[in-house]
């Protein structure tokens, strides 16, 4: 049985994404019980009841309450996964000596098994369930920051381009229904279409642009208007959040 210590985004979007009855627990939010009541499984009473009950826990609450949960409870023989960024594995392994840890980062669009997890290495154990989610890439621990950069903070990154390109047809006069429809299928089309081009970015511009016509000024005005600068300057922020003590609030837990 999976078992999910809060109930909030991330844990949601996991849990849905893997569709089984879970064991839940949050901070008296009434996420664990809706959660449940779409899914199946009970509530845990206690983080304990709920680390003796399952097999396999995952880690949704707040970077800093991990010694305040952790406390009491024996986790010899249990698989703990986390979707805590910032925690690192010897933190998971000090706080659940005898337990399988492994540190994950993964993203929203788990829910529908379309999600990227990064696994920092040593935690293969928990691939073969993580893969149902999506892709899993196993990385060294020193790069799971990049790995939110990279993939936990992009679903919104991704969203912001979307609104802008929806606003922008939605001002030339294009009814916002159709503006919708007609980005966010060309957004996952392109998205396969890269796939399939083994991530050769240039090639799909250039299948759609035509020298001095409307695709290259196109580009040329995102250019122009720093698009590039504007997602460094966007992975400079992330990783300079990441790398100071956690504060609350930058994570999608309960």
């Amino acid at each position: 049985m999976l078992g999910f210590v809060g109930a909030g985004n991330m844990a949601a979007a996991i849990a849905r994404g893997l569709g089984e009855p879970i064991h839940a627990t949050d901070n008296g939010s009434g996420r664990a019980k809706a959660l449940v009541a779409e899914l199946g499984g009970e509530v845990m009473p206690t983080n304990a009841d709920l680390f003796r009950r399952s097999d396999t826990i995952f880690l949704g609450h707040r970077p800093d309450q991990l010694a305040a949960i952790a406390e009491g409870i024996d986790a010899k023989g249990k698989l703990v996964i986390s979707m805590m960024g910032p925690t690192t594995i010897a933190q998971l392994q000090d706080a659940y000596p005898g337990a399988t840890v492994v540190r994950t980062m993964p993203n929203t669009p788990v829910e529908v098994r379309r999600g990227v997890v990064a696994v920092a290495e040593g935690g293969e154990p928990a691939v073969d369930l993580l893969s149902r989610l999506g892709t899993v890439v196993v990385l060294p621990e020193r790069q799971m920051d990049l790995a939110t950069a990279t993939a936990g903070v992009m679903p919104a990154l991704i969203a912001v381009l979307a609104e802008a390109a929806i606003d922008a047809a939605v001002c030339h006069g294009l009814d916002v229904e159709n503006a919708k429809d007609m980005f966010l299928e060309t957004m996952a089309g392109t998205a396969e279409l890269l796939i399939k081009r083994d991530g050769d970015t240039l090639a799909v511009r250039r299948e759609v642009g035509t020298p001095g016509e409307s695709t290259v000024r196109g580009v040329a005005a995102l250019e122009r208007n720093n698009v590039r600068t504007a997602f460094m300057d966007a992975f400079h922020d992330v990783l300079t959040r990441l790398s100071r003590p956690y504060l609350g609030g930058s994570v999608v837990v309960d």
